[in-house]
């Protein structure tokens, strides 16, 4: 049996953290191993704590949670993947937390299962956002500025070397896909699956699958 997935639950409502707790712990693979109230506890828990996943408030006192991110993220010493999780549907929120280097956005009104399901996308390696913002994620950076002439259709294709698997697997990722939905679409081992998303990105130089997805809309891959 695989380790449980650690998690630290920064909020500044205590009633919050209790809440979250309460909805990762039933799901029997997670154990939140610390809670935070400021962005400040929340990078000095984060390096003493070195969870798998951090479930990161936003707008909280003495330190932000965008400001926290970074920090963290820029410790080379701490692996943890950071899931913003806000009340506020606010753009400059969405794009600060994927600038800082969060590995996932999702809305406090998501259900328990969206939750769940984003702290093990996290946990694997993945990245993640709800719904309701990937649409202006992909407009915000795979829609070239107006002033712009349109690429030629030739320029569309790839301007890297990917084999066909996987600009395959590029595809899926753009859809939204975890490792495991990959996995089984293409009847290979989600092992494989984390090795070919790997060679993409670093092919593409790209930081996370955010980067990949924007990507494969710019270049029609989608």
């Amino acid at each position: 049996m695989s380790a449980p997935i650690r998690v630290l639950l920064v909020d500044d409502h205590a009633v919050m953290r209790a809440g979250f707790r309460m909805i990762l712990e039933s799901a029997g693979d997670i154990v939140v191993v610390g809670e935070a109230a400021t962005g400040v506890e929340a990078v000095a828990a984060a390096s003493t704590l070195r969870p798998d996943v951090i479930s990161m408030d936003v707008q909280m006192p003495a330190m932000d949670g965008l400001e926290a991110t970074r920090r963290i993220v820029a410790d080379t010493g701490i692996e943890s993947a950071v899931v913003v999780v806000t009340t506020f549907d606010r753009d400059d929120y969405l794009f600060d937390a994927l600038a800082a280097g969060a590995s996932g956005f999702l809305l406090k009104n998501a259900g328990p299962e969206e939750l769940i399901a984003a702290v093990r996308v996290a946990a694997a390696g993945d990245a993640l956002l709800a719904p309701e913002v990937t649409r202006r994620v992909i407009a915000r950076f795979a829609t070239p500025p107006a002033s712009l002439p349109d690429p030629p259709r030739e320029r569309a294709r790839p301007a890297v070397d990917l084999t066909e698997r996987e600009a395959e697997v590029l595809r899926l990722v753009a859809q939204a896909m975890s490792n495991a939905e990959i996995a089984q679409r293409l009847y290979i081992g989600e092992a494989t699956v984390k090795t070919h998303v790997s060679n993409v990105l670093q092919k593409l130089g790209a930081r996370d699958r955010v980067a990949a997805v924007v990507y494969a809309h710019r270049h029609g891959l989608a």
